[in-house]
């Protein structure tokens, strides 16, 4: 990506893994190539959040088993954090744990109460592989948080028990994705 280019713009929209794919329940690998194959994975990852009005992407929801993730999420001051990670290792999850509204773009249309820290740092590198550590507030550490997961292997329905999981595994059933 050019230095002030819109993420995505150039990007190809990319058909998105369904909960139930097992490359959503396998942890990704690390990213040892930082070629221009990354680059356009990343642009491809943000053509594909925003054609499904998402605020993450992560790269197994789009079939490819890599830690990469892409973000464009809110916190709840209301500021807009854009960017992506490779290779990026939740460092901090702490502050208050917070249920709240969670979706994901592999779980289309479905939602639950979600326990999440309201702070998280997230620790990776770019595509040009400069380290970063990246902080998130509010709805943009829920944000880093469920990426993370994404990449360990796992959804945020497994984080949900009782009736939360029963509903929303229900609702899964019954979608048309889920057929």
């Amino acid at each position: 990506m050019r230095h002030g280019s819109i993420p995505g713009a150039q990007g190809r929209v990319l058909t998105l893994s369904l909960l139930g794919d097992p490359v959503l329940h396998t942890p990704c690998e690390e990213v040892t190539d930082f070629g221009p194959q990354l680059g356009r994975l990343v642009e491809d990852m943000f053509a594909t959040m925003y054609a499904a009005q998402g605020v993450g992407l992560a790269a197994n929801q789009v079939g490819q088993s890599l830690r990469v993730f892409v973000y464009d999420c809110p916190d709840d001051e209301e500021r807009r954090h854009v960017g992506h990670l490779v290779n990026p290792r939740l460092v901090e999850a702490d502050g208050l744990l917070l249920r709240g509204p969670e979706g994901c773009l592999s779980l289309p249309g479905l939602e639950a109460g979600t326990e999440r820290y309201d702070h998280a740092i997230v620790e990776g590198s770019t595509l040009d592989g400069e380290l970063v550590r990246v902080h998130g507030t509010g709805f943009f550490a829920r944000c880093l948080q469920h990426e993370c997961d994404h990449l360990d292997g796992g959804v945020y329905v497994d984080r949900l028990r009782g009736w939360r999981h029963r509903r929303v595994m229900r609702q899964a059933a019954r979608a048309s994705w889920g057929r």
